[in-house]
């Protein structure tokens, strides 16, 4: 799916986040340390190289909705944006935090010149939230976000499984 609106193009579409050629940003759901993991965190720094994480040791912890910015070493992007998204029936306020990761990750994305940013689905794995609510919160900051962007022309929705694909297009075509 493809859509342009306030001059920014949106596109969703399946695939891996760690192979994002043509896309200046790559965004990691990370953990509070910012190191590997499993997910989006273990494809972004198994394809990034072991200088990520050495970059990223000064910079952590990070607390549920901050986003940090680093190089992205190995990866075929400039940079990697990190956001700690928060853990569904843990973190409390989910929405809003889940909010703060994709208006910080924006922040970045325009103080740095950024012209495309990728993200994956934030808190949707290991750390529990419900496909249906995350699509719902990360498409309406996005949609809210777009009149205040400047730099940044392309944000990409790359969701690795199919299930969450359709979850993301459907919402999208009632809120964007």
């Amino acid at each position: 799916m493809k859509k342009t609106t306030n001059h920014v193009i949106i596109e969703i579409f399946q695939g891996d986040i760690a192979a994002q050629k043509d896309i200046d940003a790559v965004v990691n759901a990370a953990n509070a340390q910012l190191m590997p993991g499993s997910g989006v965190a273990g494809a972004i720094h198994r394809a990034a190289g072991p200088k990520l994480a050495e970059a990223c040791k000064p910079l952590a912890p990070i607390l549920p909705g901050e986003a940090v910015i680093t190089p992205a070493f190995n990866l075929p992007n400039k940079f990697v944006i990190h956001c700690l998204g928060p853990v569904y029936g843990v973190d409390k306020q989910e929405d809003e935090l889940l909010s703060r990761c994709y208006l910080n990750a924006l922040k970045l994305g325009e103080e740095k010149h950024i012209r495309s940013i990728a993200f994956p689905a934030i808190s949707t794995g290991a750390f529990g939230y419900p496909v249906d609510d995350a699509a719902d919160v990360a498409l309406h900051c996005v949609q809210q976000l777009l009149p205040g962007l400047h730099s940044i022309r392309l944000i990409r929705f790359v969701l690795y499984s199919p299930g969450n694909l359709k979850i993301y297009k459907e919402k999208a075509g009632d809120i964007l």
